[in-house]
């Protein structure tokens, strides 16, 4: 790995900047094919940057495995645990991370980001993925709630991706705003796997919980909790919800204790297809055994609207 010269420590400052063990990698930064454009963002157990591959300067994004809960930045840009305890829980998350990688390499869908590689440096690993342009459905939900026609749009393209994602025996777990991209035109795309699972077997206890409140369901909220494609389905839910609503729903551990949460077929009945108003409200049940138990199962009651 090559770093910009900005990176290292300077022999003629007086008082050099303090190296932040928090810092991403650095514009001009090289590792393996690559060199970093910009950083993108950050997620609890990765990052995320813009790059351009040396060979053709095609530009690409690139995932790095880096939770910051139980691992460092050195000066040399490795990726180290913060102490000997954490080293098992940094190990266990690399090797699942490449796992799910690879089991994604071969994954083609068109509202699913293409997966181009990966690789292991500076004592972890990196996912490269095709670079989108677009803004995410978060950024969209700030200027204004989405349109009936680009509401549903969204939906039936996510079931599509969730039908096909759980049909290769995977749960992806991070569904949000955050996480779809709506391209030019309006065509959504659903990006980072980095909590995906395999199901229906995987050891939950060897893994860390990854939720978002508002959007993960209650069993997300407990390792004793069963999981299924009825989770991606809440959070799909509640994803459109905060589509038309233009905020997050109520946490689901509150909506257990005292459900606040009006049905989306009362708040706007008349604004949006009554049928997507009943798929929403079906697929945020608090109980797992209430929701749709498929994607295909919801996909056929919004159908008719197409």
């Amino acid at each position: 790995m090559k770093r910009p010269l900005s990176h290292a420590r300077s022999t003629e400052s007086v008082n050099p900047a303090p190296f932040d063990p928090k810092q991403p990698l650095l514009p001009g930064t090289i590792i393996d094919r690559y060199q970093i454009e910009r950083h993108l963002a950050n997620g609890g157990f990765s990052s995320v940057y813009l790059a351009r591959r040396l060979s053709d300067n095609r530009q690409v994004a690139i995932k790095e495995y880096w939770p910051q809960r139980f691992a460092r930045r050195t000066i040399n840009d490795e990726i180290e645990p913060i102490s000997p305890e954490s080293r098992w829980s940094f190990v266990h998350g690399k090797r699942l991370f490449l796992e799910e990688t690879k089991a994604l390499i071969t994954f083609k869908h068109p509202n699913i980001v293409s997966i181009l590689g990966f690789f292991q440096e500076n004592s972890t690993a990196y996912l490269v993925m095709k670079y989108e342009y677009g803004k995410s459905l978060s950024t969209c939900l700030k200027e204004r709630p989405l349109s009936d026609y680009l509401a549903l749009s969204v939906f039936a393209c996510m079931l599509k991706c969730l039908r096909a994602i759980h049909k290769r025996g995977l749960l992806h777990l991070d569904i949000k705003p955050g996480n779809i991209l709506l391209r030019p035109g309006g065509n959504p795309i659903l990006l980072d796997f980095g909590a995906v699972r395999s199901y229906p077997k995987h050891n939950r206890r060897a893994t860390a919980i990854i939720r978002t409140p508002g959007y993960s369901p209650i069993e997300q909220y407990s390792r004793k909790n069963k999981l299924g494609p009825w989770t991606d389905l809440y959070a799909l839910g509640a994803t459109l919800r905060a589509c038309i609503e233009g905020s997050k729903p109520q946490p689901a551990p509150d909506r257990f204790k005292e459900d606040k949460l009006q049905p989306a077929v009362e708040v706007f009945k008349g604004q949006y297809p009554l049928l997507m108003l009943e798929a929403i409200d079906h697929a945020m049940q608090i109980r797992p055994s209430a929701r749709p138990q498929s994607a295909s199962e919801l996909y056929r009651k919004i159908r008719p609207c197409l």
